[in-house]
């Protein structure tokens, strides 16, 4: 069996929000991908972001500097 890991979950009102956030991680080189919203959680869609949780200053400030509206940051053993 796999053992879990403590990840940084970042969910999203829309599905264009979740995507947005792919296209900014990716252009600034910050780690992380697009999974389903894990079960645990509840989102008004069905996509978060997931990276380390060493990553969540850089992520909260990239959402804010850009404007990105999110439903709430988590961490989540996965």
């Amino acid at each position: 069996m796999r053992e879990k890991k403590r990840w940084l979950i970042i969910t999203f009102h829309t599905t264009a929000a979740a995507i947005a956030m792919e296209k900014l991680c990716r252009a600034k080189g910050l780690p992380g991908r697009l999974i389903p919203v894990p079960r645990e959680l509840t989102a008004g869609c069905g996509m978060a972001w997931r990276a380390g949780t060493e990553g969540r200053a850089a992520l909260t400030a990239l959402t804010k500097a850009e404007g990105l509206e999110t439903d709430g940051f988590y961490e989540l053993l996965l």
